[in-house]
């Protein structure tokens, strides 16, 4: 099994905190749309014996998208690729794209799955990072979507400046409060020649603060845990029944193919990512070349990998599979670079595998990075 992920590079306007690759000039829509199609042609003998059980509209600002012009993509993949009968596909949407009537044509189309970007139910959040949306719109899409989907995530960013606990801890009751099966969550991060890195750097607004970014993440797991959600991936809260496929399918290491500008690809031994310009992307394809770079992953990269990745998720790293994929070296290697976090409590280890405890959670990229092996070959 596999996925596709479609890059839509459009967004109304830029949030200070992000560095996807994105354009607020959509001059050039109905030409990218024909270059995506085009590139699910070109790339479609790179999955030729796979199944797709995912399809993944991510960017930038996919709900930007008319009806239409999704249903084509869709379209555009069930011609050229093996697509079960009943595939997620999830289109990436922000709260003031989704109108009662667009919503209701969402639920017309193949769309089956919706992940709203809500970030905060606050205002004075989401002004500060420059969200397009305000509370009010968030709360009527929960509200007119429920009606239509049953299968809704939302997004929700902590850590961020100014944010308390306790207000924090009222964005997760008004989240509770729509009786949603999914909610990822993420720390607020500052990244380079991001517009919040300027305004950090000049003291227009404060810098972010681990300490309470912690203390909020763990309010979080606490509050969701005794509702019924599962932690299975440190960023992700699923009811059983509606984990993300398309996230459980990267975090297992699964192969999918990244279509559109700054899209990434990985088929379990090679690794790919396309050029991060529109224009450049465009014309490129249009020539039926692929602007792609790519590269051979080492045994000790496809370690590296496997330890980042399943560390995050609640099935943890195989001994096993470390064993017999990449060798006692690297097993007597991780064995012994995890015993002083076995000893602080922040992984657990058994015959059969390796997991962060609930301590260890917040730390666990940190971890994951002092056990990768120094390349190798």
């Amino acid at each position: 099994m596999a996925g596709i992920y479609i890059h839509i590079p459009f967004c109304k306007q830029a949030c200070y905190y992000c560095d996807f690759h994105f354009s607020t000039n959509l001059a050039k829509k109905d030409a990218m749309i024909l270059a995506l199609e085009q590139e699910l042609w070109l790339r479609k003998e790179e999955f030729n014996n796979e199944q797709i059980e995912t399809i993944y509209f991510g960017g930038g600002t996919p709900s930007v998208l008319q009806i239409n012009e999704i249903e084509h993509l869709v379209e555009a993949v069930s011609r050229n690729y093996k697509v079960i009968k009943t595939p997620e596909i999830t289109l990436e949407a922000n709260p003031d794209d989704l109108s009662v009537t667009k919503i209701n044509e969402l639920s017309d189309s193949s769309i089956n799955r919706l992940s709203i970007g809500v970030q905060s139910f606050f205002d004075q959040d989401l002004k500060l990072m420059n969200r397009a949306h305000n509370a009010n719109e968030a709360a009527l899409c929960l509200s007119e979507g429920k009606k239509h989907f049953n299968n809704i995530s939302i997004d929700l960013i902590y850590g961020i400046p100014g944010l308390t606990n306790a207000r924090w801890e009222e964005n997760i009751e008004i989240a509770l409060s729509y009786n949603l099966p999914h909610i990822s969550s993420y720390a607020l991060t500052v990244e380079p020649k991001t517009a919040l890195k300027a305004f950090i750097d000049k003291g227009v607004i404060p810098d972010v603060d681990d300490e309470i970014a912690q203390e909020q993440y763990y309010l979080l797991l606490n509050k969701l845990e005794t509702e019924g959600f599962v932690n299975y991936e440190i960023s992700n809260f699923g009811k059983k029944g509606y984990f993300s496929m398309n996230n459980t399918s990267y975090w297992q290491g699964k192969k999918y193919l990244g279509i559109g500008p700054s899209a990434h690809s990985y088929d379990g031994n090679k690794r790919g990512w396309n050029i991060r310009n529109n224009s450049k992307y465009i014309k490129s394809i249009n020539q039926e070349i692929l602007p792609s770079e790519e590269e051979e992953l080492t045994i000790t990269d496809r370690y590296n990998e496997y330890v980042m990745t399943g560390l995050r998720t609640i099935w943890g790293i195989s001994l096993m599979k470390i064993q017999t994929e990449f060798g006692n070296l690297y097993y007597e290697y991780l064995l012994e670079q995890s015993d002083k976090y076995i000893k602080e409590g922040l992984l657990f280890a058994d015959r059969d595998s390796m997991c962060v405890t609930k301590k260890g959670k917040f730390l666990c990229d940190g971890i994951a990075s002092d056990l990768f092996m120094i390349k190798l070959n």
